[in-house]
């Protein structure tokens, strides 16, 4: 099932390299949809990496039109810009019938990203993680043929709970930008500070906070699974990423919700075993 890397396209190389997770778990699509699913996975890198690469937010938002511009051409007549990302995947959103409301959603939510004010509250963040999770699953959902209700559902949910975890996994990427996901009035009820997020200082009064984040991505794996019976095993490639988040959420449970701790930074060794197992069971 494995491909060597100078097997893979530039978009598998990449979501290779900077999404292993979504790569893992795009090895369990059927071969004749791997390609549009790293296209999709390569083109969230894309988007996601604005905040990195600018120093203005100007500049950002002059990234996010051009993919704006890009994903217009698309679906309608002009000529596609030239990237190595949007040629493959022009191709997979053509011919797969992907619909364009799920691009323009995953684009406009990046532009939150140029604002570093944190979230005020658990509402707003959860918000964020629906604009930018749930419709990348839902549209690896589509690549793979599905477009039911309930798959549809369940990927809402499975893209919230992916985004959350992945949110407090990177607490202390964010921190070195200065920059903070966790809720404001979560921080001050529990009485952590910012200042001590920006210093790397892990802090009692901050785990709690993770708690309460890691409570409600939990609810909504529940959620998705609640729907399993309903959805089709075709879905399953797709919402493997409710396996990774469930696996993220454990480890972090048992370092005591503390995201600075090594082995929450560590990817997970069990990964491609659960993945394996999940898959093989047609579960998530």
């Amino acid at each position: 099932m494995a491909k060597t890397t100078t097997d893979l396209s530039y978009c598998g190389r990449e979501v290779r390299k900077y999404d292993n997770d979504h790569f893992l778990a795009g090895l369990f699509a059927p071969a004749d949809r791997r390609e549009a699913l790293f296209a999709l996975h390569a083109f969230n890198l894309e988007i996601a990496k604005t905040r990195e690469v600018v120093s203005e937010p100007i500049m950002g938002q002059m990234r996010l039109q051009f993919w704006r511009d890009g994903i217009e051409a698309v679906y309608g007549d002009g000529p596609v810009p030239r990237h190595a990302v949007m040629d493959p995947l022009a191709e997979a959103a053509r011919s797969l019938g992907l619909s364009r409301a799920l691009f323009d959603r995953l684009i406009d939510a990046r532009e939150a990203d140029l604002d570093d004010t944190p979230p005020a509250d658990l509402t707003c963040l959860v918000n964020y993680a629906e604009v930018t999770g749930a419709p990348l699953v839902q549209l690896a959902l589509e690549i793979l043929g599905v477009r039911d209700e309930a798959a549809m559902a369940a990927g809402r949910h499975v893209g919230i709970a992916y985004a959350l975890a992945g949110i407090l996994r990177a607490v202390p990427f964010l921190a070195r930008q200065h920059r903070q996901l966790l809720p404001a009035d979560l921080m001050a009820r529990h009485g952590a500070r910012s200042h001590d997020l920006f210093e790397l200082r892990s802090t009692p009064e901050l785990r709690p906070v993770v708690g309460d984040v890691a409570l409600v991505a939990r609810k909504h794996l529940g959620e998705a699974r609640k729907l399993r019976r309903s959805v089709p095993r075709a879905a399953v490639p797709a919402l493997l990423p409710a396996v990774l988040a469930e696996l993220h959420l454990g480890v972090l449970a048992r370092e005591g919700n503390d995201p600075f701790a090594p082995r929450v930074l560590l990817p997970n060794p069990f990964r491609q075993l659960r993945l394996g197992w999940a898959a093989l069971r047609g579960a998530y």
